[in-house]
Parts: C-alpha cells; structure tokens; sequence
C-alpha cells in the first residue's frame, strides 16, 4: 500500500508538469476515484481510495500592474519581418492577384500605397478573385514555431477592403498542408474591421512548420480580399537548412529593448551615475500630460558652454510611434558612456571637443500611447500626435513664408533679415496652437547655441534637408533649396552613405518612393511639403542646420530588430556628430578690451544665409571645402572683413575678427560714464561730420 501512494504520487507530479499540453484535458480534482493502473487491463474492480489532507496556504494577490507587468515579461516569438523587409519578396506567394502592384510582395504590415488609384505600388495583397479558396504564403526558409497572425486591410484613399476572417495552414513541403485546429475543430479567426488597425490572433496551439498560409473566409461587403499581414515565430535549429544560421550577436552591450517613460528615465539616471564626470540630466519642460522633456548632455564640462566648443543635438521621439530613434540615443548614451571610460580615442575627443545635448523622447505622451499597445499593434498612426492631437512637425512657426516676401519685395538682408528672423506676434498669443513640447523645444533653442543637429524619425529609409516646405504654396511637391544647399547635400549625404541599411545597392524600396536612385537623399519640400517643420524653424530662427533622417522601413521595430539597428545606424549617428566641425569658427572680439562681442554678425560672400556669435563672441559656420570672403560686422563697430580656406581635413579652420569700435560708439560710451571726451575723437567726429555735409551738398547740386 505504502509503494502504492508513492507511486500515485509520483504519477501526479508527472501529471502537473506535463498536464498542460494544447490538447489535453485537464488535471481531475484532487481525492477523484482511479483505477489502479496495473488492475485496468486485467478486468480488476478493485479501487483504492487515497485520502489527501489539504492544506491552507494564505497567498498575497499579486496587484494589478505586476499582473501585466508579467504578462509583459512571458516569451513571445518576434515578427518573422514582413515589415521590416527581412522576409524578401521571393518569400511571399499568392494564388492570385489583382495586378502587380497589388501582388503578394505587397501584403506586409503597415505597407503604404502611392498617392493614385493603381499605382505600380499599392497598398497590400488583393486577390484576383473573390473566393475561399484564396491564400497569402509565407515561406519563413526554415523551421519555426508560429504562434501568432497579425492583419491589416488595404492602405488606400479610394476603397475600402479588408479581410474579416480567415483561417492557418501550415506545410513543410507546400503539397501537404495542415490546418491550424482547436482540439479538432479548424479555427477561424476573426480578422479586421477597418482598413487600418492591426488584429493581432495567437494560434491556439503553436506550430512547427516551414510555410504558413493565411486562407480568408470573408471580407467586408462590397468589398474584395486584401490584406496586409505580420506572421509570429521563432527560428528553430535546423542543421539540415541551408538557410539555417544563429541569431546575431549585437556588437555593443547595451540595453536593446523598449524602455517607456520611467525606464528612460531609469536608465538615463544609470548612465549618470556611471559616468557623472561628463554626462548631465537637465529637463526643458513637461508635455501636456506633465512627463518632463529630459535631455542627457555629455562634454568634459557638463553644465557650461565652453569658448570655441559647438553645441550639438539629437532629437527623436517627435511623433511618438517612431520608437527606433529613442532607443538609438538611449544607446547613444550607454555607448559615449562606456567608450570614453575604456578610452576609446575617437568617443574621448568626441566628448572633449563637443557639447551634445540627446533628447531622446519629444513627444513622450504620444510614446506611451504606442507603447502600450506594442511594436506591432500600434499601427501606423497611434501615438504619432500629442495627447491634444497635435502634430510636432507642423506645429513651429511659419517662418518661410515672412523670408521669401521679403525677398520677392527686394528687402533681404538690407531692410529684412536672412538669418534669426523673429517669431510672428500671432503665435505668441496664449490662445495660438501650440503644443506646450513644441514652446518648450522653441526655448530650448533659444538658450543653446546649437550649430548643427538632426531629428530621428521612422518609416522610410531617406534623410531630408530644407527646406521643407514648397515657395508656390499651392504645390504638393517642389524643389526649394536654401542659400546653404551644398552643405545640406553634405550633411545629409555624410549621414545615408554611412548607414549600413541605405548604402546597400540593392536594397528594397520601403513604400513606393526609391530613394536610393538619388543616394538616398532630398530636400524635404520635393518629397513633400512641411509648413511649420523643426528643420525650417532651426534654420531661419536659430545658427542651427537641422536635417531629418528616416531611420527604418518599420516605424516601431520589434525589440529583437534593435541590436541590428543600432549596428545600422552607429557609425552614422557618430560621424553626423563630427560634421559640428566642418567649415570655420572663431571669436569676434573687441580690438581695445579683448572681449567677445555679442549677436556679431558672420555673413560669407555668394551665401545670402548668415549666423551670429554667441554671448561670449564665439561662432561657427558650416561650409563645404572652398575659398571664402568672410565679413563680421556688430552694431557699434567698423567691420572687418577676411578670406578664409576651408580644407577636406576635420577640423575647422580658425577665423578671429578684431573689431574696432567707431567714434560714434566711443562717444556713447563716454558719455554714459559721465568722462571728457578726448581730443582725437572731437577731431574725428569734427571730420565726419564735414564729410557728411559735403555728401548732402554734393546730392542737392546734383
């Protein structure tokens, strides 16, 4: 009897680690009537009857939010990279389809169509026949567990079609194809309900297999079968696969995953406190919903601007479903951090020679909304505005507009000014719509003298310059370079030659524009037109050139993407930083006192774009190679003017101005101390004024 209960109690054990099959019924209760197993088979009657005694165990209930927490933390397999476009086209097959532009190398979550109806690029799979029989094949190249299906209708502007159920088959050889069941009933999922939000179905029992298919049994009415699509699963080892290989290794340590607001903010505190001799944790203001803009500057000196050092930024994070962005200045962050500590000569001569300020989350409202829902079901659009519904690249004053009538009328830069154009009394009324991250950026600009920065968006792979938005303001699209367009082209084309993604030469276009014909660059207003962008406002408000670099095909990449992207996209974000020393820089300085002058103006000869120094008289001026007529003027002063080469090497070349002040000035200045004004500038101002009164003679004679 005694082995008896030993072994009905091992039995049970076998039963509670192995009892939750797909399938299988579940455990009986405790103290249920058995049959001995030995007796079953032998006709035997016998029952033995096994008392349990129970025993009260008091357990705390978890709270709610380690309940999703959890939930959170299970394994889920990634996406196998429909959107991301690491399943080629050659992967996907259809039974039917409408036209090419509608074949099934279209069917991939959250692919946008082009602007007309039948565009060579549309908007997802249509099949070329309204009938159950149609399918969409993906073909992962190995063996993998599938454990989820995620769709999408059609992405146009002129029908309405999605599919709103469908069934999973799955083969290893494309002949025999097995159906996804429930114990024995073949599932039918319930799919999409409009056009655009992700319906995300986990199978009921995970499965091992090469291809699947998603086989639709309805669609909307009135409407055709099309979809676009997502599939979930993890690679399975596979020796005998020629495509078999092992997950790749990221190059840098660091913390690849999504972090929300109080994860960023967590790590940015861990990598102060590891490096807290060159990093600082400044807020420039809160969102509407109060989550603090937080920026990380590191310099060997952080806290202060330093005479002859630059001031750079990154900003991502303005549409807060462009998740990749933040997570590349998070591992900014830990990279410049760690590097510097082991001595890495170009990250300390980085960080010694420039002041970087990474805000890493613009929008972190609109971030959060996204984040909650993840990488995949966000969609295409959720999380992209502020909680007020406002989107941050429209949102900055409109300053092109005020430039190029000045410009038609004749006034720049003599009545008008081509640089620092001041923000219209329209959008400073507290009734204006303006977003309060939006005011806080605007500030932000103001108090820094940044020279050169980029904001990190997602969904295309292509980095834009200014301006970008169109002079005809009835056009859509039109080329609109500014005065410094070369150096634009430079920095923009510095940033795609240097990704790894966008240099390949063969790479697949992401939606329906090929970028890479023209080296994966453009001005922005010829792609599409942008009133009120950051870009435009930095240009024309602040010294700041600002370019915008789409990072990725996929919007908010799955977590398991993100080492590879940030091997994608490290070289660039570093090499970007170093163009802050293209071209010249200097001090203007007063030729009597030896102090920095202030607000001094740097104008160069042929480029109708000039810059100020900043409060202690330092400036720097991006230029391409070349040989420049270089003037610095400031009110009160003679101006002084010199040539200055810019070489291929870099570094800056150092250009100071020594300004005299004029009499007038002097006079002033004398004054305003109550002193006697000296004898040289009575005679000097005695002269002046003689010369003037000829002019005037000179002019009524004449």
């Amino acid at each position: 009897m005694v082995r008896y209960i030993h072994y009905l109690r091992r039995y049970r054990r076998q039963r509670a680690r192995h009892g939750a099959r797909c399938g299988q019924m579940g455990r009986r209760r405790r103290g249920q009537r058995r049959r001995h197993p030995r007796a079953a088979g032998d006709g035997a009657r016998k029952v033995v009857r096994v008392k349990v005694v129970k025993k009260k165990v008091l357990k705390k209930k978890p709270k709610a939010g380690a309940k999703e927490e959890a939930s959170k933390q299970e394994p889920q397999c990634p996406p196998l990279g429909l959107e991301s476009l690491r399943v080629l086209d050659s992967q996907l097959r259809a039974s039917s389809d409408k036209r090419y532009g509608l074949a099934a190398h279209r069917g991939r979550l959250n692919i946008q169509s082009g602007l007309y109806d039948g565009d060579f690029y549309d908007g997802g799979w249509c099949a070329g026949q309204e009938a159950r029989s149609q399918w969409l094949e993906v073909d992962a190249r190995r063996l993998t567990l599938f454990t989820g299906v995620i769709t999408q209708g059609l992405n146009s502007i002129w029908t309405y079609d999605w599919v709103t159920s469908y069934k999973v088959q799955f083969s290893n050889d494309t002949h025999t194809w097995k159906p996804c069941r429930n114990g024995t009933e073949e599932v039918v999922f319930a799919a999409n309900k409009d056009p655009e939000t992700p319906v995300l179905n986990t199978l009921p029992c995970p499965t091992a297999a090469r291809y699947v298919r998603i086989n639709p049994q309805s669609w909307c009415p009135n409407g055709t079968v099309c979809l676009r699509a997502e599939i979930l699963g993890c690679p399975l080892p596979d020796p005998n696969n020629i495509y078999w290989e092992s997950p790749p290794v990221p190059t840098d340590p660091l913390d690849f995953r999504h972090h929300n607001y109080k994860e960023m903010r967590k790590l940015m505190k861990k990598v102060h406190d590891a490096c807290p001799n060159i990093t600082r944790i400044y807020s420039i203001g809160k969102s509407y919903l109060g989550l603090k803009l937080c920026v990380m500057e590191i310099s060997d000196n952080p806290g202060q601007h330093e005479v002859g050092e630059p001031e750079f930024r990154y900003v991502a994070g303005m549409h807060g479903n462009e998740a990749l962005g933040r997570e590349l200045l998070l591992n900014l962050m830990e990279y410049l951090c760690r590097e510097f500590s082991l001595g890495n000569p170009r990250v300390v001569r980085l960080v010694t020679e420039t002041r970087i300020h990474l805000l890493p989350s613009m929008n972190p409202d609109g971030y959060e909304t996204a984040y909650k829902l993840g990488s995949e079901l966000a969609g295409w659009a959720m999380g992209r505005w502020t909680y007020e519904g406002i989107d941050l690249n429209h949102n900055f004053a409109d300053l092109n507009t005020a430039l190029w009538d000045a410009e038609d009328n004749e006034l720049v830069p003599h009545k008008f000014p081509n640089h620092y154009i001041p923000i219209p009394e329209y959008y400073t009324l507290p009734n204006a719509t303006v977003a309060p991250e939006t005011r806080a950026v605007i500030e932000w600009m103001q108090r820094y003298a940044f020279v050169l920065s980029a904001n990190l968006h997602g969904g295309e792979l292509v980095v834009t310059y200014p301006f970008d938005m169109t002079r005809t303001y009835w056009k859509a699209q039109e080329l609109t370079p500014t005065a410094d367009d070369p150096v634009f082209r430079w920095l923009a084309t510095v940033y795609a030659s240097s990704n790894l993604v966008m240099a390949q030469d063969e790479r697949r276009i992401c939606h329906y524009d090929d970028f890479a014909r023209a080296g994966n660059i453009i001005n922005g207003a010829n792609w599409h037109t942008v009133p009120g962008s950051m870009n435009d406002f930095s240009y024309l408000h602040t010294n700041c050139f600002e370019i915008t670099v789409e990072l990725s095909c996929d919007k908010f990449p799955h977590a398991s993407e993100l080492p590879a992207e940030w091997d994608n996209n490290k070289e660039s974000l570093l090499l970007y930083m170093e163009q802050v020393h293209r071209g010249i820089k200097g001090v203007v300085r007063d030729k009597d006192t030896e102090d920095g002058i202030a607000d001094a103006i740097i104008s160069v000869d042929g480029v109708n774009h000039d810059i100020r120094t900043a409060f202690d008289g330092d400036y720097w001026r991006l230029l391409t190679p070349g040989e420049y007529e270089v003037t610095a003027t400031a009110e009160g002063y003679h101006a002084a003017t010199r040539s200055c080469r810019v070489t291929y090497e870099d570094w800056p070349t150092l250009c100071n101005f020594h300004l005299t002040k004029t009499p007038k000035q002097r006079l002033r200045e004398i004054l305003a101390k109550g002193g006697k004004i000296p004898k040289d500038l009575q005679l000097r101002l005695r002269q002046l004024r003689l010369r003037k009164l000829r002019e005037q003679r000179q002019a009524r004679e004449d």
